[in-house]
């Protein structure tokens, strides 16, 4: 069987994957690494482990498909979105990488919305102006560290990062990753003067943007070292939002992802590149005529791990007497799902990590309304997990605002194992629910674009063919008219209440931890 190895370079592993023609994944590794919080607002990584995790995934990867007596025709890569870094004349880091998590940037991303840029730069970039995009990174660097941000000869991120130890001397980036900086003209297919500008860069520091089907050539010890030909074809591939599209077979029109992981996003593919006119969608490149838009929310599961953590320890009860943490969730959900649907009045704003789409707002803050002495656990619980479905409907609305149309949406992630989860998202997005069986969706993803660079699928939307899909919830016409009815309060109560938690994160700060401050992902 020929197959295509797929890298991910996730926030907190590298997974590695082998999959063929049919979409079936036929060896699989992941390689570990530490995200690291060094101080308020900051989330950053070793950017040489990162380097280091993908040579070790590639190699790892490669002696399984061996021993199956496969063989592998390409290497393709999938690299999340939004890091940065300095890099030497070569390539290789000059020290971390500054995440998405990060937040030293927030400052300068206000700056920007206050002088009424915004929404023009999101219009042409597709990424909003948020503390996240390497645009704000770029200027917290200009206004803290001017000379370093001159004198670094080379800035990059995850994917430049990897390609320093995987590929032969070859300094690009693909056009889904360079949609993601907030520097890239996404029309005009270029660096954008206004954003370099406001970054103080200069293009020549940023690296040459190419189409995600590019194929370079393996560092030849790399090579060697994974037992490759030496003239594997390197396809650049994408970002790992898109590839995870791809990855689910959530290519054809009307057919949307969900990640229901640490944190979430809503995700669709459009053929050309499309710019929401009011700034609530991000736009990035699948490859040169498939667009994914869509909007991603820091807060998913993780809101469930924190009721865990907060509401079930040194109780006796069975979400506190779990072995450990998933079994703990697993055990508050189950409870949760006891509750009424709607929480007996009860309205959580989910923001414990802050949030993103589709305000884009710093500021964001949680909080839960409506709380009455009659409310329990179960309670609280059901109404997490509410407010994140309400998020992401939310993300959903804003589809239905520039005429794209959902029949229903393919979800993956952690949470989608609890019944309650996948239930209440039925309902509050009104749509069916289906269950892909593509647990490294991303990576799977990556093979797959790899396939279509080697013109061995040449249409993508054949990619939803391949994947097997588990279970399918429509939802609940009872509960979804509840939600689409409660949505305004939560929109509402959110923007409301969004000056007062800034300025009590302000008067005390050591007290109440915020994502402008320490976000851990």
């Amino acid at each position: 069987m020929d197959v295509v190895i797929g890298i991910d370079t996730g926030t907190t592993a590298t997974k590695g994957v082998a999959a063929g023609m049919d979409g079936e994944v036929r060896v699989t590794t992941s390689v570990h690494y530490p995200l690291s919080v060094p101080g308020p607002g900051r989330a950053e990584l070793d950017a040489g482990k990162l380097r280091d995790a993908a040579v070790e995934a590639l190699i790892t990867v490669a002696a399984g498909v061996r021993e199956r007596g496969d063989r592998v025709v390409a290497v393709s890569l999938s690299a999340f979105l939004h890091g940065l870094a300095p890099l030497d004349a070569t390539g290789n880091p000059k020290g971390p990488l500054i995440t998405w998590a990060d937040n030293r940037a927030y400052g300068q991303a206000q700056h920007i919305a206050d002088t009424g840029r915004a929404k023009a730069l999101q219009a042409r970039t597709g990424t909003p102006v948020h503390p996240m995009a390497p645009l704000a990174k770029l200027a917290w660097w200009k206004e803290t560290g001017p000379a370093v941000l001159r004198d670094t000869p080379r800035w990059g991120g995850v994917k430049e990062i990897v390609l320093a130890g995987l590929a032969a001397d070859a300094f690009v980036l693909d056009l889904s990753v360079a949609s993601g900086t907030g520097l890239y003209d996404i029309h005009e297919r270029r660096w954008d003067p206004e954003a370099l500008d406001i970054a103080g860069v200069r293009e020549e520091q940023l690296a040459e943007v190419v189409p995600t089907t590019t194929a370079l050539k393996l560092n030849p010890d790399v090579a060697a070292a994974a037992g490759l030909p030496p003239g594997t074809p390197l396809i650049i591939g994408a970002a790992d939002g898109p590839l995870a599209n791809l990855g689910v077979g959530a290519t054809p029109a009307g057919i949307a992802a969900v990640s229901l992981g640490t944190s979430g996003a809503l995700r669709t593919v459009v053929d050309r590149p499309l710019a929401d006119k009011a700034g609530r969608l991000f736009c990035y490149a699948l490859t040169e005529d498939r667009w994914v838009i869509g909007g991603a929310i820091n807060n998913a599961g993780s809101v469930v791990r924190w009721a865990g953590q907060t509401m079930a320890e040194g109780f006796d009860r069975p979400a506190a007497e779990a072995e450990n943490a998933d079994e703990r969730d697993a055990a508050l959900l189950v409870e949760a799902a006891g509750a009424p649907p709607g929480s007996d009045g009860l309205l959580c704003l989910p923001y414990l990590l802050g949030e993103r789409a589709p305000w884009w707002r710093g500021g964001m803050r949680g909080a839960y309304l409506g709380l009455r002495r009659e409310h329990g656990r179960a309670h609280l619980v059901r109404a997490a997990v509410e407010g994140v479905c309400q998020q992401l409907a939310l993300v959903r609305d804003t589809f239905g605002d520039e005429g794209i149309a959902m029949t229903e949406v393919r979800a993956t992630g952690g949470a989608v194992n609890s019944d309650l989860w996948v239930g209440v998202l039925a309902a509050a997005l009104d749509l069916p629910v289906a269950i892909a069986d593509t647990p490294e969706g991303t990576a799977l993803g990556a093979c797959l674009l790899g396939l279509h660079a080697l013109g061995d699928l040449p249409d993508l939307d054949d990619a939803a063919a391949l994947v097997d899909i588990t279970g399918r919830t429509t939802p609940d016409p009872a509960n979804a008219d509840l939600y689409r009815r409660l949505r305004p309060l939560v929109e509402k109560s959110a923007l409301a209440v969004t000056d007062v938690l800034t300025e009590l994160d302000r008067i005390a700060p050591a007290s109440l931890p915020s994502t402008e401050k320490a976000v851990k992902g």
